[in-house]
């Protein structure tokens, strides 16, 4: 939305103002949508994923996790419908806020339907590819712009919108092919239908002991969670994230807030205020001749390096490039500051200076992209128990946009140049450098290592261990065997689920014989 925003045919259809003349510094200073059009028309999508992703939780535990996708998939289509057909700011506000709501439902449980189909040895890379199509949607989408950014009709913001549409056609279509995630059949006691799913995301027969063990595994995690936090009513499974006590680290409130302040995290770390409102930021520089072409730059940058990260979230871990990530941003971030307000400023026609500042900032994405842009949805996709985990990654992601609507709805004041407005220009990147030593403080205190660990194997090691010793934790026993279910024999077939791992009765007539 950053490119469209900077538009000069989408500027003059939805202010009036007449293009102005070259040779009129003022006019064309003053020719541009007002700080609060910006902040309204960019955090207004933020706002409608925000209840989006608060509602998709308990909606995928209804109707499961494929279909509440595929629902995301049309009621974003209804929105891009709206914006496409858009002449005004009414319109497309309320466009914007209805795509908001499919984009809630979308990213929440696409992360959580990931999770839970994902052999453990792949899961984190898998994730993390999640991050690595968001970045090439926004290269298409600045391709787009940048392709379509002189037309004088309403092509120039139309068509970048409209694109969008066959993403969700694609998505949409795709999970028809794909099966429901087995540990939502084993949440609904469906454990035939469970066996049958992750045969299939397997690769495997339903009667190989591989499928057996670890559906036994999901099985007897779920029995042992529901005897510790049991399900009551519908308000009670809400207050159920937040049981325990905040000095367990392995108690839901401790998850929950690990998910919620980790979504936080990273969308303070600056990002999306490059990506929203980049092309605006590299227009004040001055002595930037084409700020479309940075911006596609910059997000380039963040496509290509994103790939890295599939290497590095599975042979470093997820803690350890967290920290390493928040470090590397925390440099770049301040060395754009400095540069920003000395030799760098506007005033001193520096393009020497400002060519550092973009180097920096394209740093700043790379530290981004390989580390806190994929690795956050790694830990909240994989954190959570069973019982609570749907709603617990609506929770976290329903952060994410929170965050991510408050940094639409304030940055235009704090870059813009009007009256009251803070101005702040390049010294923005001293708050976001800021921001990220609060990141990197809490990726060090509070965030564990989940690397190589299946999710049942990860409500283990948050029981047994501190998040600064997890990374030494090793699985030693299992939920099957701890709950019986090894001992009495555990083969695939047909299924009945009575309540408890005590009580799991599952026959199969070949093995009968």
């Amino acid at each position: 939305m950053g490119g469209v925003l900077g538009m000069k045919y989408f500027i003059r259809q939805y202010t009036g103002l007449p293009y102005p003349d070259p040779n009129d510094a003022l006019a064309v200073t003053n020719f541009h949508l007002t700080a609060r059009d910006q902040s309204l028309t960019t955090s207004i999508l933020s706002a409608g994923t925000f209840f989006g992703a608060i509602a998709a939780g308990d909606i995928a535990d209804f109707i499961g996790r494929r279909a509440t996708i595929i629902m995301g998939c049309v009621i974003f289509s209804i929105g891009c419908i709206l914006e496409t057909a858009s002449t005004g700011l009414a319109v497309m506000v309320v466009g914007r806020l209805i795509a908001g709501l499919g984009v809630g439902f979308i990213s929440a449980i696409i992360i959580l339907y990931m999770s839970e189909i994902a052999p453990k040895k792949v899961r984190g890379a898998l994730v993390a590819g999640y991050q690595f199509c968001i970045t090439i949607g926004i290269l298409l989408a600045n391709c787009v712009v940048y392709a379509t950014q002189n037309r004088d009709d309403t092509g120039s913001y139309r068509i970048p919108i409209a694109v969008q549409f066959l993403w969700a056609i694609i998505l949409g279509t795709g999970l028809f092919l794909l099966p429901e995630s087995p540990r939502y059949y084993v949440k609904k006691g469906k454990l035939e239908a469970a066996a049958k799913s992750l045969a299939s995301v397997r690769g495997q027969p339903m009667e190989s002991q591989y499928i057996q063990d670890e559906l036994a595994e999901i099985i007897a995690n779920h029995d042992y969670e529901m005897q510790v936090v049991p399900q009551t009513s519908y308000i009670g499974g809400w207050t159920a994230c937040f049981k325990g006590s905040l000095s367990n680290g392995s108690s839901n409130i401790r998850r929950t807030l690990l998910g919620i302040f980790m979504q936080m995290m990273q969308q303070l770390t600056g990002i999306n205020f490059i990506f929203y409102f980049g092309t605006v930021f590299f227009q004040s520089l001055g002595s930037i001749k084409n700020p479309f072409l940075i911006s596609l730059i910059t997000t380039l940058v963040n496509v290509c390096s994103t790939p890295l990260s599939f290497w590095m979230v599975e042979r470093f871990g997820r803690r350890f490039i967290l920290i390493y990530g928040a470090a590397g941003m925390i440099i770049a971030q301040f060395i754009v500051g400095i540069i920003g307000v000395t030799v760098g400023a506007p005033s001193k026609n520096n393009t020497s200076a400002v060519s550092a500042m973009i180097a920096f900032i394209c740093i700043n994405i790379f530290f981004f992209a390989t580390t806190w842009g994929p690795a956050a949805w790694v830990i909240v996709g994989e954190v959570f128990p069973l019982t609570i985990r749907s709603r617990g990654v609506g929770l976290s992601t329903a952060s994410n946009w929170f965050w991510n609507c408050i940094i639409g709805v304030i940055t235009p004041y704090l870059v813009g140049t009007g009256k009251g407005q803070a101005n702040l220009g390049a010294k923005i990147f001293f708050m976001w450098g800021v921001l990220c030593c609060v990141s990197f403080s809490f990726a060090y205190f509070f965030v564990p290592e989940t690397k190589g660990l299946s999710l049942e194997q990860v409500d283990k090691m948050l029981e047994e261990s501190t998040p600064r010793t997890s990374s030494k934790w090793v699985p030693h026993s299992t939920f099957a065997s701890e709950m019986g279910l090894t001992e009495k024999g555990f083969s695939i077939g047909h299924a009945e689920h009575i309540g408890s791992a005590e009580q799991v009765v599952i026959t199969n007539e070949k093995s009968q014989v």
